[in-house]
């Protein structure tokens, strides 16, 4: 049995969960997320908490037992609070702005690149080299803040790149001048 799936989710006010043949519906003041729960899972409301049951002992069901608790869990947690990626853009002149549901970035190449969000996900700039992705799915918040860091990875000589707030980039030392050598 597992020990994250044992774990019950404590649900805040105002979200709903509702679990009909296999599609567990979470609904909450941000919005409503669903999700297909494929195998022997169950899940019950008692009171404010919500508990995921394994229905059988095959290892299969306990494979995923712990799997569906974090789902769900993250499901809960997006439609009361929400996620929100933060991301740094470190350069000499460069720098993102929002236009429309577009992210707009100078980072160092001939032309801008743009980033269209998809459905679900807001970008904001609080400063010139700050990106923040806030949506209800962490699953697309993540990728979407994945997809970013990937058009300038932080590149270990100047730290140049775009990375997530507070991502330790360690420095390579530069090459030498070789004087001395014959």
């Amino acid at each position: 049995m597992s020990r994250i799936g044992k774990l019950p989710i404590a649900l805040p006010a105002g979200v709903t969960v509702d679990f009909k043949d296999g599609i567990v519906t979470v609904k909450g003041p941000k919005g409503t997320l669903t999700r297909e729960i494929v195998g022997n899972i169950g899940i019950v409301t008692e009171g404010t908490n919500l508990l995921v049951v394994a229905l059988d002992e095959k290892s299969e069901t306990n494979a995923k037992h712990g799997l569906y608790r974090a789902l769900l869990n993250g499901m809960v947690v997006g439609v009361s609070a929400g996620f929100v990626k933060s991301l740094e853009v470190k350069g000499v002149g460069w720098k993102a702005a929002v236009q429309g549901n577009k992210l707009v970035l100078n980072v160092g190449f001939s032309h801008p690149v743009e980033v269209i969000a998809p459905e679900g996900i807001k970008f904001e700039c609080p400063t010139l080299t700050e990106v923040n992705v806030s949506g209800i799915n962490k699953e697309l918040v993540g990728q979407v803040a994945a997809n970013i860091r990937k058009i300038r990875l932080p590149e270990p000589y100047h730290g140049y790149g775009i990375r997530y707030k507070g991502e330790v980039v360690e420095h390579k030392e530069g090459k030498t001048s070789g004087k001395g050598k014959k």
